[in-house]
């Protein structure tokens, strides 16, 4: 279907979600939305309490978010417009995903190079990544009759893969892969960015942010072997991360593995501040991921714990958020959290999401509008610096938590990391754009008219 089409189907199915509403709801439908949205709000509220109080507090906030929503349904129903409500809501959530679609374009996508043949590529796969994706697949069979050499990590003796890379390229190796997890990427890509090599990605992760990214089939991973035999490179950004003033021990190795803050890091997805850093550095996460959770959220919110961060992005500056999320690449627009996909990899620039949430007002206002609303700072920045009251923080850098010093710089390597690629992937999924009805009602409507001739200025 055309996106005219497509927006003219947006329209319609809206104003149809209306008229049944008014329709069979006369004027009682103006109470029904009035109640759906006041119901909304409170489950948003009862939300933000149940995460920042302790005690009785939080036993009535989470009361409140399941009785809120009962609530509203039973009013529904006792007025028997129930089915009013449903048809209305499934109409309108239509109208919205319709008319995303017709906003959204097609990009022109990462240009691609013509990949030069590879003589001794050398690939690590860690057997633990994907709940065992790398034997359920076959990979290190396949590899090796595709002539790579494959190292498979031994999950009971924990090894250093970027000393791995940096042995392998000493023996001539002209390719390194992965087939693990984004934070061992990284850590690898570092190595191939230091040699100028090609670098491999096989999505045998948990989630393969990164590999999606690229365009690379999750679901089948030996698909991404490919790589070996047919490919084109695509040339991406790499993020770059350390801790603490240029000249305390910066040694500019930013593709050194230590942690200790002093030399630097790659990542290729994000690097991650504030609550969930904070959370994740707690030893007790491991064996009670939810407990742990719900013991810390509340000082962390208030900002009665943890440490309070200063951002500076370019020339934007956030004061106090609770979190911040700077990414190799800005995520796309449609996708408020900014954990969906990226649009491209060589923009040359950080993407910036930062959360400044203090009251359950400024919660539901989040939670009801997105990107819009007043909690949430979206931005793009070549540098961002995190400070702290604190001497060193804890960072999440590609899911990997870390201790580095303060102030902790961000930085964009533009076009830095060689990526080499199958010819044939399912490429990057098209999101959808953010709901703008006058674009919608503009696309429908102009597009029409220009293509009978009635457009034409």
């Amino acid at each position: 279907m055309s996106r005219r089409w497509t927006a003219r189907l947006a329209l319609a199915t809206g104003l149809a979600a209306l008229v049944v509403l008014v329709l069979f709801g006369g004027l009682a439908s103006l109470l029904l939305m009035a109640v759906g949205w006041a119901g909304l709000v409170l489950t948003a509220a009862g939300v933000w309490w149940m995460l920042t109080h302790t005690g009785w507090i939080r036993v009535l906030a989470g009361m409140l978010v399941v009785i809120a929503p009962l609530a509203v349904l039973l009013l529904y129903s006792a007025a028997g417009l129930l089915w009013v409500v449903l048809v209305s809501l499934a109409l309108w959530a239509l109208a919205v995903a319709a008319g995303s679609a017709a906003l959204a374009e097609d990009g022109p996508g990462m240009p691609e190079r013509p990949a030069g043949r590879v003589e001794k590529p050398f690939l690590i796969m860690n057997p633990r990544s994907g709940g065992g994706k790398v034997e359920k697949f076959g990979l290190a069979e396949r590899a090796r009759e595709l002539g790579a050499e494959v190292v498979v990590l031994d999950p009971e003796r924990p090894q250093d893969v970027a000393e791995l890379a940096r042995r392998a390229v000493a023996d001539g190796a002209d390719l390194l892969g992965v087939a693990g997890g984004d934070g061992t990427q990284a850590l690898v890509a570092a190595v191939a960015v230091e040699h100028d090599i090609p670098f491999m990605v096989i999505s045998a992760g948990t989630r393969n942010h990164f590999a999606m990214d690229l365009g690379l089939d999750r679901q089948d991973p030996s698909r991404c072997l490919e790589a070996l035999t047919d490919a084109v490179e695509l040339r991406v950004d790499l993020g770059h991360i350390h801790g603490g003033e240029p000249g305390e021990g910066n040694t500019g190795n930013e593709g050194n593995t230590g942690n200790d803050g002093n030399t630097g890091r790659v990542f290729v997805n994000s690097a991650s501040f504030g609550v969930y850093a904070e959370v994740v550095q707690s030893p007790a996460y491991r064996d009670d991921k939810a407990r742990t959770i719900l013991e810390m959220l509340p000082a962390l919110l208030t900002h009665a714990g943890g440490s309070r961060l200063t951002v500076h992005a370019d020339e934007l500056v956030l004061d106090g958020p609770q979190a911040v999320l700077v990414s190799n690449n800005p995520y796309q627009k449609g996708d408020s959290a900014g954990l969906g996909r990226r649009e491209r990899l060589d923009s040359g620039a950080l993407g910036v999401l930062g959360v400044e949430v203090s009251s359950a007002a400024e919660a539901a206002g989040l939670l009801l509008h997105g990107r819009q609303g007043r909690g949430l700072t979206a931005a793009t920045a070549r540098e961002v610096v995190v400070d702290a009251d604190a001497p060193a923080i804890p960072v999440g850098v590609d899911g990997e938590a870390l201790v580095l010093p303060t102030p902790v710089r961000c930085r964009i390597a533009p076009g830095a990391l060689r990526v080499r690629v199958p010819r044939h992937r399912p490429g990057v999924p098209r999101a959808a754009a953010p709901m703008d009805w006058r674009r919608v009602r503009r696309l429908a409507l102009t597009m029409g008219r220009a293509a009978t001739g009635r457009g034409a200025a």
